[in-house]
């Protein structure tokens, strides 16, 4: 008797001690095996399955020996769903089709494996979900379309073409730090989605660098960029005698140079932040200097005055100095030079809800 329970209780067992190791409800796995079951039925059994009755398991949680049984049914929709619901009354027939039971016990090994693996994915994706807004190293494993996999180490996370710089080239095996942005919902799963735009990249990468930043006696307060080019960089100290803009750059330009160099060579202008928008917007326009501010509060204008010589630096090549001005002092800039003869020359650029920074 002892013999025959401890065989009885060999597929009870060993699926309890799998969803105990792999954090796996037993009733999810049983009831995944069971509609499974009906599934290999009606593909190996076209004959036997009628659309219009309704199909169970009995599944025998000791053995693991599996019967499948019809009852006449009524077939409905719910939420755009074909169903079928078995009739009152109706009699539940055994329709197990002889030498089934090897089909169903392959079809249960099939379930768990695929739920083991899906417990896995779900367990380190969570994993990645608590580490949202970090740096992660990752290395370029294959393309799929568009998106780029990367190895992140436990997973792999996606970088979508939106979160890409077209100005870097990917290859197979390149390594390179990336922004942990979300995860998200596809045809695959749940997923982890990386970024080398996101601003994020830029201000972790600071924090990384520059202990000041990191321990919170500097603070990040905007950043705006143009991904691959440009970015500046609005930083501000909390702590009495801390340059914020020297702790950045640090010494011979070291943190600064560091950053460059994981951001492939983009340029980084590091601003000193101040409450004062004429200020603030005449050290955004950096490196152009001498320039004379005026903020219209009303209309969220800051009218800029540049010498002649420091004209074509504020505007910047193809207007990108004074546009990222703009989304770091989340003001429309209107940049003029000097008048002569009731003309002047102007380069506007607009802030949109797009461009506001981060």
């Amino acid at each position: 008797m002892a013999k025959i329970s401890q065989t009885r209780s060999e597929f009870s067992a060993a699926l309890l001690q799998v969803a105990h190791e792999r954090n796996l409800n037993p009733d999810v796995v049983v009831d995944a095996i069971k509609q499974s079951i009906i599934a290999a039925f009606k593909k190996d059994h076209p004959d036997s399955y009628r659309e219009d009755h309704f199909y169970d398991v009995d599944l025998d949680s000791g053995t693991g020996e599996a019967k499948v049984y019809a009852t006449p049914g009524e077939i409905y929709e719910e939420e755009g769903q074909t169903l079928v619901k078995s009739l009152a009354g109706a009699t539940r027939v055994d329709v197990t089709p002889p030498g089934f039971g090897r089909i169903a016990a392959q079809t249960a090994k099939q379930v768990i494996l695929q739920k083991i693996r899906e417990a896995e994915k779900s367990a380190v994706v969570t994993e990645y979900e608590k580490r949202l807004n970090t740096l992660v190293n990752g290395m370029v494993v294959r393309f799929v379309g568009n998106e780029i996999i990367f190895d992140i180490g436990k997973a792999e996370a996606v970088l979508p073409p939106a979160e890409q710089v077209h100005s870097e080239n990917y290859h197979l095996n390149q390594r390179l730090t990336l922004y942990l942005k979300e995860i998200r919902d596809s045809v695959r799963g749940r997923e982890v989605v990386v970024s080398r735009a996101d601003n994020g990249l830029v201000r972790e990468l600071f924090r990384r660098e520059v202990p000041e930043v990191n321990s919170g006696s500097v603070e990040v307060k905007a950043i705006a960029s143009d991904p691959g080019s440009r970015t500046k960089i609005a930083v501000y100290s909390h702590q009495s005698g801390v340059d914020p803009v020297g702790s950045c750059v640090g010494q011979k330009g070291v943190r600064v140079q560091a950053v460059i160099s994981e951001l492939n060579g983009e340029k980084i202008d590091i601003i000193q932040y101040s409450e004062d928008l004429e200020k603030f917007v005449g050290s955004a326009l950096a490196p152009a200097s001498n320039l004379s501010v005026k903020i219209d509060s009303k209309k969220q204008i800051a009218k800029v005055t540049a010498p002649e010589d420091q004209l074509s630096l504020a505007i910047g090549r193809e207007g990108q100095n004074a546009k990222l001005a703009g989304k770091l002092v989340n003001l429309h800039i209107d940049i003029t030079g000097p008048s002569e003869k009731g003309t002047s020359e102007r380069k506007e650029d607009t802030v949109t809800d797009n461009d506001k920074p981060q």
